[in-house]
Protein backbone atom coordinates (compact mmCIF):
# COMPACT_ATOMS: atom_id res chain seq x y z
CA UNK A 1 0.00 0.00 0.00
CA UNK A 2 2.79 2.14 0.44
CA UNK A 3 4.07 5.12 2.60
CA UNK A 4 0.70 7.03 2.13
CA UNK A 5 -2.06 4.37 2.90
CA UNK A 6 -4.85 5.10 0.22
CA UNK A 7 -7.30 2.01 1.68
CA UNK A 8 -10.35 3.89 3.11
CA UNK A 9 -11.00 0.60 4.96
CA UNK A 10 -10.74 1.29 8.16
CA UNK A 11 -10.63 -1.26 11.90
CA UNK A 12 -14.66 -0.72 13.64
CA UNK A 13 -12.26 -0.13 17.00
CA UNK A 14 -10.22 2.50 15.25
CA UNK A 15 -13.60 4.82 14.35
CA UNK A 16 -14.13 5.86 17.45
CA UNK A 17 -10.70 6.44 19.26
CA UNK A 18 -10.65 7.87 23.03
CA UNK A 19 -9.57 11.31 22.76
CA UNK A 20 -6.29 11.57 25.25
CA UNK A 21 -6.70 15.13 24.44
CA UNK A 22 -9.67 15.65 27.33
CA UNK A 23 -7.03 14.73 30.26
CA UNK A 24 -5.83 17.35 31.61
CA UNK A 25 -2.06 17.82 32.69
CA UNK A 26 -2.20 16.15 36.09
CA UNK A 27 0.25 16.91 39.07
CA UNK A 28 2.78 13.66 40.52
CA UNK A 29 0.82 14.65 43.97
CA UNK A 30 -2.66 13.64 42.22
CA UNK A 31 -1.53 10.25 40.23
CA UNK A 32 -3.61 7.71 41.64
CA UNK A 33 -1.70 4.82 43.19
CA UNK A 34 1.76 6.24 42.28
CA UNK A 35 4.42 4.40 44.02
CA UNK A 36 6.15 6.91 45.82
CA UNK A 37 9.69 5.43 44.83
CA UNK A 38 8.51 6.33 41.01
CA UNK A 39 7.07 10.08 41.85
CA UNK A 40 10.60 10.69 43.43
CA UNK A 41 12.25 8.96 40.45
CA UNK A 42 10.32 11.59 38.24
CA UNK A 43 10.87 14.88 40.41
CA UNK A 44 14.20 13.75 40.44
CA UNK A 45 14.79 14.44 36.24
CA UNK A 46 12.68 17.36 36.48
CA UNK A 47 9.53 15.93 35.78
CA UNK A 48 6.28 17.17 37.92
CA UNK A 49 3.54 16.53 36.15
CA UNK A 50 1.96 14.53 33.74
CA UNK A 51 1.06 15.01 30.52
CA UNK A 52 -2.09 14.17 28.76
CA UNK A 53 -1.61 10.79 26.90
CA UNK A 54 0.55 9.75 30.04
CA UNK A 55 -2.52 10.42 32.11
CA UNK A 56 -4.29 8.45 29.83
CA UNK A 57 -2.70 5.36 29.52
CA UNK A 58 -2.05 5.28 33.29
CA UNK A 59 -5.91 5.26 34.08
CA UNK A 60 -6.43 2.16 31.63
CA UNK A 61 -3.60 0.50 32.83
CA UNK A 62 -3.39 0.87 36.70
CA UNK A 63 -6.81 2.78 36.95
CA UNK A 64 -9.96 1.18 36.01
CA UNK A 65 -9.18 -0.34 32.76
CA UNK A 66 -6.32 -2.27 34.85
CA UNK A 67 -4.78 -4.03 31.32
CA UNK A 68 -7.74 -6.20 30.51
CA UNK A 69 -6.89 -4.88 27.00
CA UNK A 70 -4.27 -4.35 24.15
CA UNK A 71 -3.86 -0.36 23.81
CA UNK A 72 -3.09 1.57 20.32
CA UNK A 73 -1.80 5.00 20.84
CA UNK A 74 -1.53 7.70 18.33
CA UNK A 75 0.03 10.47 19.95
CA UNK A 76 2.29 13.67 18.57
CA UNK A 77 5.46 13.47 18.54
CA UNK A 78 7.42 15.00 21.32
CA UNK A 79 3.88 14.28 23.67
CA UNK A 80 5.54 11.66 26.30
CA UNK A 81 4.64 8.31 24.46
CA UNK A 82 7.83 6.92 26.28
CA UNK A 83 7.07 7.77 29.82
CA UNK A 84 3.36 6.67 28.96
CA UNK A 85 4.11 3.13 28.58
CA UNK A 86 7.50 2.76 30.89
CA UNK A 87 5.52 4.42 34.33
CA UNK A 88 2.82 1.61 34.24
CA UNK A 89 4.69 -1.12 33.50
CA UNK A 90 7.52 -0.23 36.18
CA UNK A 91 4.90 0.55 38.85
CA UNK A 92 3.48 -3.35 37.89
CA UNK A 93 6.37 -4.94 37.86
CA UNK A 94 7.51 -3.75 41.30
CA UNK A 95 6.30 -5.49 43.18
CA UNK A 96 8.22 -9.08 41.34
CA UNK A 97 10.27 -11.07 43.45
CA UNK A 98 11.88 -13.18 40.76
CA UNK A 99 13.83 -11.42 38.09
CA UNK A 100 12.52 -12.98 35.31
CA UNK A 101 12.25 -11.43 31.34
CA UNK A 102 8.65 -9.77 32.16
CA UNK A 103 8.68 -6.43 29.41
CA UNK A 104 10.16 -6.34 26.09
CA UNK A 105 10.12 -2.83 24.03
CA UNK A 106 10.54 -2.96 20.61
CA UNK A 107 12.13 0.19 18.57
CA UNK A 108 13.40 0.12 15.26
CA UNK A 109 17.20 1.89 15.55
CA UNK A 110 19.87 1.83 18.26
CA UNK A 111 20.38 4.97 19.07
CA UNK A 112 16.15 4.85 20.06
CA UNK A 113 16.44 2.36 21.92
CA UNK A 114 19.55 4.00 23.92
CA UNK A 115 17.25 6.24 24.81
CA UNK A 116 14.46 4.33 25.87
CA UNK A 117 16.82 2.32 28.02
CA UNK A 118 17.72 5.34 29.96
CA UNK A 119 14.66 6.10 30.67
CA UNK A 120 13.79 3.19 31.85
CA UNK A 121 17.09 3.32 33.85
CA UNK A 122 15.76 6.15 35.60
CA UNK A 123 12.20 4.71 36.93
CA UNK A 124 12.78 1.01 37.55
CA UNK A 125 16.84 1.31 39.61
CA UNK A 126 15.02 2.60 42.76
CA UNK A 127 12.51 -0.55 42.86
CA UNK A 128 15.16 -2.99 42.08
CA UNK A 129 14.33 -3.42 38.69
CA UNK A 130 16.98 -4.37 35.87
CA UNK A 131 16.46 -3.29 32.90
CA UNK A 132 18.53 -4.49 29.46
CA UNK A 133 19.58 -4.06 26.01
CA UNK A 134 19.73 -6.08 23.04
CA UNK A 135 20.72 -3.66 20.05
CA UNK A 136 24.49 -4.55 18.84
CA UNK A 137 25.84 -1.97 20.72
CA UNK A 138 28.06 -4.71 21.89
CA UNK A 139 28.84 -8.30 20.13
CA UNK A 140 26.51 -10.54 20.79
CA UNK A 141 28.77 -12.77 23.36
CA UNK A 142 28.97 -9.73 25.81
CA UNK A 143 24.75 -9.21 25.52
CA UNK A 144 24.52 -12.52 25.89
CA UNK A 145 26.55 -12.10 29.25
CA UNK A 146 24.68 -9.16 30.53
CA UNK A 147 21.42 -10.92 29.75
CA UNK A 148 21.28 -14.50 31.05
CA UNK A 149 22.72 -15.67 34.50
CA UNK A 150 25.08 -18.61 34.02
CA UNK A 151 25.42 -21.94 35.76
CA UNK A 152 26.60 -21.90 39.49
CA UNK A 153 25.33 -18.36 40.62
CA UNK A 154 22.24 -18.50 42.30
CA UNK A 155 20.89 -21.60 40.50
CA UNK A 156 17.03 -21.64 40.03
CA UNK A 157 15.77 -25.09 41.00
CA UNK A 158 12.84 -24.15 38.25
CA UNK A 159 15.09 -23.35 35.20
CA UNK A 160 16.58 -26.42 33.54
CA UNK A 161 19.79 -26.30 33.07
CA UNK A 162 20.61 -23.42 35.66
CA UNK A 163 20.65 -20.46 33.16
CA UNK A 164 17.84 -17.60 33.98
CA UNK A 165 17.69 -14.22 32.59
CA UNK A 166 18.94 -11.57 34.42
CA UNK A 167 16.69 -8.56 33.50
CA UNK A 168 12.92 -7.56 34.44
CA UNK A 169 12.72 -5.31 31.07
CA UNK A 170 14.63 -5.49 27.38
CA UNK A 171 14.84 -2.84 24.99
CA UNK A 172 15.46 -4.63 21.52
CA UNK A 173 15.93 -3.57 18.18
CA UNK A 174 14.09 -6.02 15.62
CA UNK A 175 17.47 -7.53 14.28
CA UNK A 176 19.10 -8.20 17.95
CA UNK A 177 16.42 -9.56 19.10
CA UNK A 178 16.01 -12.15 16.63
CA UNK A 179 19.50 -12.87 16.78
CA UNK A 180 18.76 -13.88 20.56
CA UNK A 181 15.50 -15.45 20.21
CA UNK A 182 17.00 -18.05 17.77
CA UNK A 183 20.16 -18.79 19.33
CA UNK A 184 21.19 -21.98 20.91
CA UNK A 185 23.73 -20.22 22.53
CA UNK A 186 21.73 -17.81 24.39
CA UNK A 187 20.54 -20.42 26.81
CA UNK A 188 17.98 -18.68 29.36
CA UNK A 189 17.03 -16.01 27.52
CA UNK A 190 12.99 -16.92 26.92
CA UNK A 191 9.54 -15.27 26.72
CA UNK A 192 7.77 -17.25 28.67
CA UNK A 193 7.33 -14.88 31.60
CA UNK A 194 6.93 -12.11 28.91
CA UNK A 195 3.58 -9.84 30.57
CA UNK A 196 3.72 -7.01 28.45
CA UNK A 197 5.08 -6.02 24.55
CA UNK A 198 5.80 -2.67 23.11
CA UNK A 199 5.91 -1.80 19.98
CA UNK A 200 7.49 1.99 19.73
CA UNK A 201 6.76 3.52 16.42
CA UNK A 202 4.16 1.28 15.19
CA UNK A 203 3.99 2.19 11.47
CA UNK A 204 8.14 1.52 11.15
CA UNK A 205 8.43 -1.91 12.72
CA UNK A 206 5.22 -3.15 10.29
CA UNK A 207 7.13 -2.59 7.42
CA UNK A 208 8.04 -5.38 5.46
CA UNK A 209 12.05 -5.22 5.55
CA UNK A 210 11.16 -5.71 9.75
CA UNK A 211 8.22 -8.49 9.18
CA UNK A 212 10.83 -11.43 10.78
CA UNK A 213 10.90 -10.02 14.43
CA UNK A 214 7.07 -10.32 15.13
CA UNK A 215 5.62 -14.03 13.86
CA UNK A 216 9.30 -14.98 16.15
CA UNK A 217 8.66 -12.81 19.43
CA UNK A 218 4.55 -14.32 18.97
CA UNK A 219 5.46 -18.13 18.58
CA UNK A 220 7.58 -17.92 21.55
CA UNK A 221 5.01 -16.44 23.71
CA UNK A 222 2.30 -18.14 22.12
CA UNK A 223 1.91 -20.88 24.17
CA UNK A 224 1.43 -18.71 27.51
CA UNK A 225 -1.86 -17.64 25.96
CA UNK A 226 -2.71 -21.50 25.42
CA UNK A 227 -1.83 -22.14 28.73
CA UNK A 228 -4.26 -19.60 30.83
CA UNK A 229 -6.74 -20.23 27.61
CA UNK A 230 -6.99 -24.09 28.97
CA UNK A 231 -7.60 -22.89 32.61
CA UNK A 232 -4.15 -23.58 33.90
CA UNK A 233 -2.15 -20.93 35.33
CA UNK A 234 1.03 -20.35 33.37
CA UNK A 235 2.86 -19.31 36.32
CA UNK A 236 2.76 -23.11 37.55
CA UNK A 237 4.95 -24.08 34.69
CA UNK A 238 6.61 -21.26 34.79
CA UNK A 239 8.71 -20.73 38.49
CA UNK A 240 7.08 -24.01 40.37
CA UNK A 241 3.84 -21.56 41.95
CA UNK A 242 2.37 -17.86 42.00
CA UNK A 243 4.84 -15.16 43.27
CA UNK A 244 4.06 -13.80 46.16
CA UNK A 245 3.06 -10.39 46.15
CA UNK A 246 2.69 -10.72 42.58
CA UNK A 247 -0.75 -11.10 40.73
CA UNK A 248 -0.22 -12.82 37.40
CA UNK A 249 -2.03 -11.09 34.17
CA UNK A 250 -4.24 -13.77 32.52
CA UNK A 251 -2.25 -12.92 29.13
CA UNK A 252 0.32 -11.15 27.31
CA UNK A 253 -0.15 -7.41 27.01
CA UNK A 254 0.44 -5.59 23.81
CA UNK A 255 1.04 -1.21 24.01
CA UNK A 256 1.53 0.11 20.10
CA UNK A 257 2.75 3.19 19.82
CA UNK A 258 3.26 6.19 17.20
CA UNK A 259 2.97 9.41 16.01
CA UNK A 260 1.47 8.36 12.83
CA UNK A 261 -0.44 5.22 13.45
CA UNK A 262 -1.33 3.02 10.78
CA UNK A 263 -4.68 2.24 9.93
CA UNK A 264 -4.00 -0.62 7.17
CA UNK A 265 -5.98 -3.53 8.45
CA UNK A 266 -3.67 -5.95 6.85
CA UNK A 267 -0.58 -4.37 9.15
CA UNK A 268 -2.38 -4.31 12.44
CA UNK A 269 -3.82 -8.10 12.08
CA UNK A 270 -0.31 -9.13 12.42
CA UNK A 271 -0.45 -7.97 16.32
CA UNK A 272 -3.28 -10.37 16.95
CA UNK A 273 -5.00 -7.81 19.39
CA UNK A 274 -7.00 -8.50 22.49
CA UNK A 275 -9.60 -6.38 22.16
CA UNK A 276 -7.57 -2.89 21.61
CA UNK A 277 -8.85 0.27 22.74
CA UNK A 278 -7.70 3.49 20.70
CA UNK A 279 -6.10 5.81 22.01
CA UNK A 280 -5.93 9.11 20.03
CA UNK A 281 -5.56 12.94 20.12
CA UNK A 282 -8.34 13.65 18.29
CA UNK A 283 -10.05 12.14 14.89
CA UNK A 284 -6.78 13.22 13.06
CA UNK A 285 -4.66 10.69 12.60
CA UNK A 286 -1.51 13.17 11.87
CA UNK A 287 -1.04 15.71 14.20
CA UNK A 288 2.14 18.14 14.50
CA UNK A 289 3.50 19.66 18.05
CA UNK A 290 0.73 22.51 19.26
CA UNK A 291 3.52 24.80 19.99
CA UNK A 292 5.30 24.76 16.27
CA UNK A 293 5.31 26.83 14.07
CA UNK A 294 6.10 25.73 10.23
CA UNK A 295 7.05 28.44 7.61
CA UNK A 296 8.02 27.87 4.12
CA UNK A 297 11.03 29.53 2.40
CA UNK A 298 10.53 29.87 -1.34
CA UNK A 299 14.15 29.79 -3.72
CA UNK A 300 15.52 27.98 -6.79
CA UNK A 301 16.91 25.02 -6.36
CA UNK A 302 20.37 25.90 -7.91
CA UNK A 303 20.73 28.37 -5.08
CA UNK A 304 19.04 26.39 -1.84
CA UNK A 305 22.94 25.93 0.01
CA UNK A 306 23.18 29.22 -0.20
CA UNK A 307 19.91 30.19 1.49
CA UNK A 308 20.32 27.61 4.17
CA UNK A 309 23.30 29.26 4.95
CA UNK A 310 21.73 32.36 5.05
CA UNK A 311 18.64 30.74 6.95
CA UNK A 312 21.35 29.21 9.48
CA UNK A 313 23.54 32.42 10.12
CA UNK A 314 20.34 34.54 10.59
CA UNK A 315 18.98 31.61 12.98
CA UNK A 316 22.43 32.72 15.19
CA UNK A 317 23.59 30.38 17.86
CA UNK A 318 20.07 28.16 17.88
CA UNK A 319 20.33 24.47 17.51
CA UNK A 320 19.03 22.59 14.36
CA UNK A 321 18.45 20.06 12.52
CA UNK A 322 18.67 20.17 8.90
CA UNK A 323 16.78 16.55 6.90
CA UNK A 324 17.96 15.70 3.29
CA UNK A 325 16.04 13.19 1.30
CA UNK A 326 18.83 10.78 1.66
CA UNK A 327 22.20 9.49 3.52
CA UNK A 328 23.73 10.44 0.05
CA UNK A 329 22.04 13.54 0.08
CA UNK A 330 23.38 14.22 3.96
CA UNK A 331 27.08 13.80 2.91
CA UNK A 332 27.15 16.16 0.18
CA UNK A 333 25.23 18.66 2.18
CA UNK A 334 27.72 18.59 5.13
CA UNK A 335 30.56 18.21 3.34
CA UNK A 336 29.30 21.37 0.99
CA UNK A 337 28.33 23.36 4.07
CA UNK A 338 31.76 22.84 5.85
CA UNK A 339 33.79 24.02 2.91
CA UNK A 340 31.90 27.53 3.42
CA UNK A 341 34.78 30.13 4.97
CA UNK A 342 34.20 32.06 7.70
CA UNK A 343 31.12 30.01 8.59
CA UNK A 344 31.52 30.43 12.01
CA UNK A 345 29.09 27.62 12.47
CA UNK A 346 29.71 23.86 13.20
CA UNK A 347 28.17 21.43 11.31
CA UNK A 348 28.05 17.43 11.29
CA UNK A 349 26.33 14.55 9.40
CA UNK A 350 24.73 12.48 11.32
CA UNK A 351 23.14 9.27 8.61
CA UNK A 352 23.53 5.30 7.47
CA UNK A 353 26.40 6.18 5.96
CA UNK A 354 28.74 6.32 8.90
CA UNK A 355 29.60 3.38 11.27
CA UNK A 356 26.71 2.75 14.56
CA UNK A 357 29.56 4.07 16.90
CA UNK A 358 30.69 7.07 14.90
CA UNK A 359 26.68 8.12 15.23
CA UNK A 360 26.38 7.73 18.77
CA UNK A 361 29.46 10.04 19.32
CA UNK A 362 27.81 12.62 17.18
CA UNK A 363 24.37 12.94 18.83
CA UNK A 364 25.78 12.51 21.89
CA UNK A 365 27.89 15.52 21.30
CA UNK A 366 24.84 17.72 19.40
CA UNK A 367 23.00 16.62 22.84
CA UNK A 368 25.52 18.06 24.95
CA UNK A 369 25.56 21.26 22.72
CA UNK A 370 29.06 20.71 21.42
CA UNK A 371 28.10 21.75 18.03
CA UNK A 372 24.73 23.70 16.87
CA UNK A 373 23.79 22.39 13.28
CA UNK A 374 22.91 18.81 12.71
CA UNK A 375 22.74 17.80 9.19
CA UNK A 376 20.27 14.28 9.05
CA UNK A 377 18.75 12.18 7.28
CA UNK A 378 15.40 10.30 7.72
CA UNK A 379 17.33 7.77 10.21
CA UNK A 380 17.10 11.07 13.04
CA UNK A 381 13.32 11.61 12.56
CA UNK A 382 11.72 8.63 15.16
CA UNK A 383 11.05 8.99 18.42
CA UNK A 384 14.79 10.63 18.76
CA UNK A 385 14.77 13.63 21.55
CA UNK A 386 16.91 16.26 21.67
CA UNK A 387 16.71 18.49 24.49
CA UNK A 388 17.53 22.20 22.82
CA UNK A 389 16.27 21.68 19.70
CA UNK A 390 14.97 25.15 18.58
CA UNK A 391 14.56 24.66 14.62
CA UNK A 392 13.93 21.60 12.11
CA UNK A 393 14.81 22.51 8.56
CA UNK A 394 13.54 20.37 5.81
CA UNK A 395 16.69 21.01 3.05
CA UNK A 396 14.52 18.84 0.75
CA UNK A 397 10.65 18.40 1.20
CA UNK A 398 9.64 15.35 1.91
CA UNK A 399 7.13 13.40 0.02
CA UNK A 400 4.82 12.28 2.66
CA UNK A 401 2.95 14.07 5.33
CA UNK A 402 3.95 10.84 7.81
CA UNK A 403 7.25 12.28 7.26
CA UNK A 404 7.17 15.84 7.72
CA UNK A 405 5.18 14.82 11.19
CA UNK A 406 7.85 12.92 12.25
CA UNK A 407 11.23 15.67 11.46
CA UNK A 408 8.88 18.59 12.47
CA UNK A 409 8.10 16.90 16.30
CA UNK A 410 12.12 16.93 16.87
CA UNK A 411 11.19 20.23 18.15
CA UNK A 412 8.42 21.91 19.75
CA UNK A 413 8.64 18.62 22.16
CA UNK A 414 7.15 18.50 25.89
CA UNK A 415 5.63 21.64 25.55
CA UNK A 416 8.52 23.67 24.13
CA UNK A 417 8.00 25.86 20.97
CA UNK A 418 9.93 25.43 18.03
CA UNK A 419 10.05 26.10 14.07
CA UNK A 420 9.81 24.63 10.57
CA UNK A 421 11.35 25.28 7.95
CA UNK A 422 11.13 24.25 4.71
CA UNK A 423 13.37 25.08 0.92
CA UNK A 424 11.04 24.81 -2.10
CA UNK A 425 11.01 26.42 -5.22
CA UNK A 426 7.53 28.04 -6.96
CA UNK A 427 6.95 24.75 -8.30
CA UNK A 428 6.59 22.36 -5.41
CA UNK A 429 4.32 25.11 -3.26
CA UNK A 430 1.40 23.64 -4.25
CA UNK A 431 2.41 20.29 -3.18
CA UNK A 432 3.21 21.57 0.22
CA UNK A 433 -0.51 22.99 0.57
CA UNK A 434 -2.27 19.52 -0.54
CA UNK A 435 0.19 17.61 1.85
CA UNK A 436 0.05 20.14 4.74
CA UNK A 437 -3.21 19.85 4.49
CA UNK A 438 -3.21 16.45 5.61
CA UNK A 439 -2.43 17.31 9.25
CA UNK A 440 -4.72 20.60 8.72
CA UNK A 441 -2.35 22.87 9.18
CA UNK A 442 -2.52 25.35 6.35
CA UNK A 443 -1.61 28.39 8.36
CA UNK A 444 1.60 28.27 7.58
CA UNK A 445 4.10 31.51 6.68
CA UNK A 446 6.48 32.59 4.12
CA UNK A 447 10.01 33.07 5.80
CA UNK A 448 12.46 35.49 4.13
CA UNK A 449 16.08 36.19 4.47
CA UNK A 450 17.65 39.30 4.71
CA UNK A 451 18.45 39.95 0.89
CA UNK A 452 21.91 41.84 2.18
CA UNK A 453 22.90 38.38 3.73
CA UNK A 454 22.12 36.17 0.62
CA UNK A 455 24.22 38.99 -1.83
CA UNK A 456 26.91 39.00 0.69
CA UNK A 457 27.12 35.16 0.83
CA UNK A 458 27.16 35.09 -2.83
CA UNK A 459 30.79 34.86 -3.57
CA UNK A 460 31.72 32.76 -0.71
CA UNK A 461 28.71 29.95 -2.34
CA UNK A 462 31.17 30.22 -5.60
CA UNK A 463 34.12 29.66 -3.46
CA UNK A 464 32.66 26.64 -1.53
CA UNK A 465 31.18 24.80 -4.51
CA UNK A 466 34.44 25.16 -6.34
CA UNK A 467 36.27 23.46 -2.92
CA UNK A 468 33.49 21.25 -3.02
CA UNK A 469 34.70 20.00 -6.59
CA UNK A 470 38.11 19.72 -5.51
CA UNK A 471 37.39 17.47 -2.55
CA UNK A 472 35.45 14.75 -4.52
CA UNK A 473 37.87 14.42 -7.16
CA UNK A 474 40.47 13.66 -4.69
CA UNK A 475 37.91 11.44 -2.88
CA UNK A 476 37.29 9.15 -6.29
CA UNK A 477 41.00 8.66 -6.96
CA UNK A 478 41.14 6.85 -3.32
CA UNK A 479 40.52 3.93 -2.26
CA UNK A 480 36.53 3.93 -0.13
CA UNK A 481 36.43 2.38 3.70
CA UNK A 482 33.92 2.21 6.31
CA UNK A 483 34.23 5.61 8.71
CA UNK A 484 35.09 3.82 12.01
Amino acid sequence: MGEEERSAAVLPWMRDPVDVTLCKQLSLRKVPFLNPSLKSALESIGISELFPVQVAVWQETVGPGNLDRDLCINSPTGSGKTLAYALPIVHKLSTRTLTRLRALVVVPSRDLALQVKQVFDTLASPLGLRVGLAAGQSSLKDEIFSLVQMPGYEDDPYVSHGFRCKVDILVATPGRLVDHIGNKNTTGFTLEHLYYLVVDETDRLLREDYQSWLPAVLESTQSNDDVFQSGVLRTVRRCGGVERGFKPNPRLTKMVLSATLTQDPGKLVQLNLHHPLFLSAGKMRYRLPENLESYKLICERKVKPLYLVALLKSLGEEKCIVFTKSVDSTRRLCKLLNCFEDLQIDIKEYSGLQHQRVRSKTLNEFRKGEFQVLVSSDAMTRGMDVEGVRNVINYDMPKYIKTYVHRAGRTARAGHSGRCFTLMSKDEIGRFKKMMRKAEASAFQEHSVPSSLVEALTSTYQSALTKMKEIILETRKKPKKLES
